[in-house]
C-alpha cells in the first residue's frame, strides 16, 4: 500500500507565487531580494496555519538559490534547490525552540552559526516556537542575533509574539501573518479538489473554511477527514454531519417562527436541535451570528461581509427583506444580554427558551409603544379648538363689570372705616401678625416654611400641601395660545441658553439654573428639584417670571407648566431642630429619660 500524504504537506507551496492569502509579505521579501537588501534577522509571527515556517523555507531556498528567476523566485533545479527540496540541504537548519528552549542550547547554536555553508552564500537557521525560549536563552541569543556573521540568517517564528521579550524585538523585522480569508480557502481547496478528482459543492468548501477559521492548515486537514468519510464526492449534508455543525435551515426557519410570533413553533425547533445532540450554548451563537449576517444583506456596502455560499447568501437576502432593521437590533440585544448571564443560570434550557419568548414579543412591543406614542400626543388641531375654549372660572363671571363694581365698593367702604376710626384696620392686622410670628420659636418658623412648600409628589399631582389644586399662575391677560410640541433636550438648550444670557446681571441665579436642571413629565409639567426652602422662594421671586416669558417664546408652547419642588427630606416633619425637641422625641420612645432627667435634676447646654 503506497504512503498516504496528507494534503498540508503534499500541497505544501514551494514557492511565493504560490502562497495563498500573504501577497503583501511575499512581495516585500521578494523586493528584498531582487534589491540584494536582506536583513540578518527577521520575525515571522501570526496565527497557526498561515504559512509562517512554508514562507521562511521558501525565503531560505531562495536567497541560496544558484538561478533566481526574474521575480525573484527559486529555480527548483539546482543544487541548492534540489537539496533542499530533498531534505538533505547542510545551509538551512530547523530548529524546535519548545525542546531546544535552555542557554546551553543557545551555546551550541552560536558556536555552530560561526562556521561558513558549504553550498550557497548563506547559513539560514529557522527557529519555530522561538517564543518557548527561557528568559536566559533569550538573554544569550541577544548578542548573536544582533551582530551575527555575514553568512549567517535567522528566521524565528511564533504564534505568540507578546511572549518575546522586546530587546529580541527590536534586533529583527517583524511580519504579521494575517488569517486567510474564507474565499481564499475555498479556491485553494477547488484547486486540491480538481487535482485529486474528487467532486465538491461550494457550499461544503465554505464550512469547512468557516470551521477553519482562517488557517489553511486546519482546512486541509479538514479536507482530508470529510474525504476519508465521503470518497470522492463531498456535499453539503455530509460536512455538516461530519463537523457536527447545525444546519442554516434550523436558523432560517426559527427566524420566521420569531418574526411570527410563534412561541410553540419555536420551541419545537429548539427541542429538534438539542435533541440532535448540539449544546444550547452553541445555538445562542449561532443564532446571533445568523442574525448579525440578515444585518448585513440589509446594506450593499456590507454585504461583502457576509462569507456563505452563493446558494445560502440568496437565502439570507430573501429573509432580511422581511426584516427590520430595529427589530434586528432588538434580538441581538436579547440574545447578547442571554448569552452573557448563559453559565450563571441553573436551568440553562429554559434560560435560552425565556430569550426565545422575547423574539417572538418584540413585534407586539413595538406596536403597543407605538399606540401608546400615539394617544399620548395630542393633536394640534384638537388642542388648539380646547385652548380657545372658556375656562370654568370664565363662564361663572362673563360679565367683569359686577366683579369691578364690587371693587370700586369695597374700596369705598375701606376709605369711610378708615375716616370715621381715624386708624388704618389693615394696618392693624399686619401689626399683630408681626407679633405673632415674633413669638413664635425658629424651628417652629421653619416647619411652617417647609410646610407650605409643595413636594414632589404633590406638585407632579397638582396639590399644594394642604390638598388644594395649586394655582396655575396663569396671566390674566389674554395671550396666544402656542402648543408647539418639544422634547426634554430642547427645554435642556433653552434653559441654559436662559442661564447664559443673565450671567453677567444675575451670576447667582445663572449658576443657580445651571445646578438645578429641569425635567419634562407628562401633560408638560415640567419639573425643578430644589434643595432647601430658601432656594424655593428665591426662584419663584427672581429667576421663575422671565424663565417662563423666554421659554413661551423659544419653544412656541405656552401650555407648559413650571413646578419648583423641595426633596422630600427637607420636608420631612420629624426633622429635629433644637435640643427640646430631640428629647421629646426621645421621650415618646423610652418614657424613663424623663424620670432620669429629673431625678439627676439635669439641664440641657
Amino acid at each position: 500500500m503506497d504512503n498516504f500524504i496528507v494534503s498540508a504537506r503534499k500541497y505544501r507551496p514551494e514557492s511565493f507565487t504560490s502562497v495563498v492569502g500573504q501577497a503583501v509579505i511575499t512581495n516585500t521579501l521578494k523586493n528584498a531580494i531582487q534589491k540584494k537588501h536582506l536583513g540578518h534577522a527577521y520575525l515571522f509571527c501570526g496565527p497557526r496555519g498561515v504559512g509562517k515556517t512554508t514562507c521562511a523555507r521558501i525565503f531560505a531556498k531562495t536567497i541560496n538559490c544558484i538561478n533566481i528567476t526574474g521575480d525573484s523566485e527559486p529555480c527548483n533545479t539546482c543544487e541548492s534547490c534540489t537539496s533542499f527540496t530533498e531534505s538533505r540541504a547542510f545551509n538551512i537548519h530547523e530548529l524546535d525552540a519548545a525542546s531546544n528552549n535552555s542557554v546551553e542550547d543557545i551555546r551550541n547554536l552560536t558556536e555552530q552559526v560561526r562556521i561558513p555553508p558549504q553550498v550557497g552564500k548563506y547559513s539560514i537557521y529557522i527557529i519555530d516556537e522561538v517564543h518557548m525560549l527561557s528568559a536566559s536563552a533569550f538573554n544569550a541569543f541577544l548578542k548573536t542575533l544582533e551582530e551575527p556573521p555575514a553568512h549567517a540568517v535567522f528566521i524565528l517564528a511564533t504564534t505568540e509574539k507578546h511572549k518575546i521579550i522586546p530587546t529580541i524585538l527590536s534586533r529583527c523585522q517583524i511580519f504579521d501573518f494575517n488569517r486567510i480569508r474564507v474565499d481564499d480557502i475555498v479556491s485553494y481547496l477547488e484547486y486540491i479538489s480538481n487535482e485529486e478528482g474528487v467532486e465538491y459543492e461550494v457550499d461544503a468548501f465554505n464550512i469547512i473554511a468557516l470551521k477553519a477559521d482562517g488557517a489553511m492548515r486546519d482546512a486541509l486537514s479538514i479536507f482530508d477527514q470529510i474525504v476519508s468519510f465521503s470518497g470522492k464526492s463531498i456535499n453539503y449534508k455530509d460536512v455538516i454531519q461530519n463537523l457536527n455543525i447545525l444546519d442554516y435551515e434550523y436558523y432560517f426557519r426559527i427566524t420566521e417562527a420569531c418574526l411570527g410570533g410563534q412561541v410553540g413553533e419555536t420551541f419545537m425547533i429548539f427541542n429538534e436541535i438539542l435533541e440532535k445532540g448540539f449544546d444550547e450554548h452553541n445555538f445562542l451563537a449561532g443564532l446571533s451570528s445568523h442574525l448579525r449576517d440578515l444585518l448585513v444583506c440589509q446594506d450593499p456596502v456590507t454585504l461583502i461581509l457576509l462569507e456563505v455560499g452563493a446558494g445560502i447568501r440568496e437565502k439570507y437576502q430573501q429573509q432580511s427583506k422581511s426584516t427590520s432593521q430595529e427589530w434586528l437590533y432588538s434580538a441581538l440585544n436579547i440574545l447578547g444580554t442571554a448569552d452573557v448571564s448563559f453559565k450563571t443560570s441553573r436551568n440553562q434550557r429554559l434560560h435560552v427558551e425565556l430569550a426565545l419568548i422575547k423574539l417572538c414579543h418584540i413585534s407586539a412591543d413595538s406596536k403597543k409603544k407605538a399606540l401608546t406614542a400615539e394617544k399620548k400626543s395630542p393633536d394640534p388641531a384638537t388642542a388648539e379648538i380646547q385652548s380657545t375654549e372658556p375656562t370654568p372660572a370664565e363662564k361663572k363671571s362673563p360679565d367683569p363689570a359686577p366683579a369691578e363694581k364690587q371693587s370700586t365698593d369695597a374700596a369705598t367702604d375701606k376709605k369711610q372705616s378708615v375716616d370715621t376710626s381715624g386708624k388704618d384696620e389693615p394696618a392693624a392686622e399686619q401689626k399683630e401678625d408681626s407679633e405673632e410670628q415674633a413669638s413664635r420659636t425658629p424651628a417652629q418658623s421653619r416647619k411652617q416654611i417647609l410646610g407650605s412648600v409643595p413636594s414632589i409628589k404633590d406638585a407632579l399631582n397638582g396639590k399644594s400641601s394642604t390638598g388644594k389644586e395649586q394655582d396655575t399662575g396663569a396671566d390674566q391677560t389674554i395671550r396666544p395660545v402656542l402648543s408647539n410640541p418639544f422634547t426634554q433636550d430642547d427645554l435642556l438648550e433653552k434653559w441654559n441658553n436662559y442661564a447664559d444670557q443673565i450671567k453677567e446681571d444675575k451670576p447667582r441665579m445663572s449658576s443657580s439654573l445651571k445646578h438645578h436642571l429641569p425635567f419634562l413629565g407628562d401633560a408638560l409639567q415640567i419639573e425643578v428639584v430644589l434643595s432647601n426652602s430658601a432656594q424655593f422662594e428665591e426662584f419663584n421671586r427672581d429667576i421663575k417670571p422671565g424663565l417662563v416669558s423666554y421659554l413661551e417664546n423659544t419653544l412656541q408652547n405656552t401650555q407648559f407648566r413650571i413646578i419648583p419642588v423641595i426633596l422630600e427630606e427637607e420636608r420631612n416633619e420629624n426633622t429635629l431642630y433644637t435640643s427640646e425637641e430631640k428629647f421629646d422625641h426621645m421621650i415618646k420612645k423610652n418614657p424613663d429619660l424623663g424620670k432620669l432627667k429629673e431625678r439627676f435634676n439635669l439641664d440641657f447646654e
